[in-house]
């Protein structure tokens, strides 16, 4: 699965999930382009260990829910790489409380974030791809869109939101040979999953079939596959990648 030549545009490509899948596609020789939203040095940072591998970084300071900045920043991919081959959407946030105790703030920021930034930068780049004839977009949802976590209506509902945009884009544009696929992620070893409660995080060891959180990059590796030739024939699915909890 080598990517040479390619251009991968990743959302929240700067932390956890984001940065393996950056670097995992960067590592098979994809030209990778992502956004941040406030820290700077690791993006700058990030850029320079994939021009250190020989491909080339832009990093773009936008907040993915915004409209315009997504359209912005995909027209000036397209003007500096010509083509774009790939986009991952992951660009993620959590708010999570009981409904009984959620702002209209908290549902606004998940939904927009999570969920309308899917809407934002596959509408910015479909058109893109449609003219090549060729693409993928792969979106990073979670095992909670598929079963629903208490204090996370929110969350929840972006990530299953996710998966019926994945469904329905699918079937829009399979016959340009474009694919959409998502990966249903569950507990992963990252900054989110880091400020849960020990406690918290032991229960849900205790319910994993394989009784581990996963890596990063286990779910990177997934999502070469997905993106790569070898799936090409792989559209509309959700693979979870959750070491069973969603059995």
């Amino acid at each position: 699965m080598q990517f040479k030549d390619k251009v991968a545009i990743v959302t929240g490509g700067t932390r956890g999930i984001g940065k393996a899948i950056v670097l995992e596609l960067a590592k098979r020789g994809c030209n990778v382009v992502f956004n941040y939203n406030k820290n700077a040095d690791a993006a700058g940072a990030l850029v320079k260990e994939i021009e250190s591998m020989g491909q080339r970084s832009v990093s773009f300071q936008i907040n993915a829910a915004s409209f315009e900045g997504a359209k912005t920043m995909v027209k000036e991919v397209k003007g500096a790489f010509g083509r774009i081959d790939f986009l991952v959407n992951n660009a993620g946030i959590t708010r999570d409380k009981l409904l009984a105790l959620m702002s209209e703030n908290d549902w606004d920021d998940v939904i927009n974030t999570n969920l309308k930034s899917v809407y934002n930068f596959s509408k910015a780049v479909i058109t893109q791809m449609i003219k090549q004839k060729a693409g993928s977009i792969l979106n990073i949802t979670s095992v909670s869109g598929l079963m629903g976590m208490a204090g996370q209506v929110n969350y929840s509902s972006s990530k299953a939101g996710m998966v019926g945009f994945t469904k329905a884009l699918a079937k829009e544009v399979g016959k340009v040979n474009i694919t959409v696929n998502a990966i249903a992620c569950g507990f992963i070893e990252t900054d989110m999953t880091a400020s849960l409660p020990q406690e918290y995080k032991d229960k849900m060891i205790e319910m994993i079939p394989v009784k581990r959180f996963g890596k990063p990059e286990e779910i990177a590796k997934t999502a070469a596959f997905l993106l790569s030739d070898d799936a090409h024939y792989i559209t509309g699915h959700v693979i979870s990648v959750d070491g069973g909890l969603a059995i």
